[in-house]
């Protein structure tokens, strides 16, 4: 028997989902967290673009430019701010792709832990460098001297 269009499932919406309602207060807090990152990213992204590539000529980017921008503490929490937005902006819409098509709750969890573990040691990984960088020192006198040795 052939099924008609009044008897196949039909979309309600389309596009940009609403506000969970009645959701717990993590998925709320997650769906405030994309639009605000997102909307925030858009306008960090294309400042650090214009700064990093368009206003200096690409071939003079090298160690001593950031280690000049770096002696300013505004642009390493800029860093910082970029950095952290855009990894978990990511990780937040991996973890959704998950929800949505990972079916069993064991995988899930497992998945999405996984990414957790990889994003939270990117996220230090690039916290320490932006944090510890100075000029003309190596990494491990960086934390020396970041520990008070």
């Amino acid at each position: 028997m052939a099924t008609s269009v009044q008897d196949s499932p039909r979309v309600t919406s389309y596009g940009a989902t609403s506000r969970p309602n009645g959701a717990s207060g993590f998925e709320t807090f997650s769906w405030w967290f994309f639009r605000v990152s997102g909307v925030a990213l858009v306008f960090l992204a294309i400042i650090h673009l214009f700064l990093m590539h368009v206003s200096v000529d690409v071939s003079e980017t090298v160690y001593d430019y950031v280690a000049k921008r770096y002696d300013n503490p505004f642009w390493r929490g800029y860093d910082l701010l970029l950095l952290t937005l855009a990894l978990f902006h990511g990780l937040n819409g991996l973890r959704i792709i998950c929800d949505d098509y990972i079916k069993s709750r064991g995988w899930r969890v497992a998945v999405v832990s996984g990414l957790f573990v990889i994003a939270l040691s990117f996220w230090l990984i690039g916290m320490m460098t932006i944090i510890t960088f100075h000029r003309n020192m190596d990494v491990a006198q960086a934390i020396l001297s970041m520990l008070g040795h």
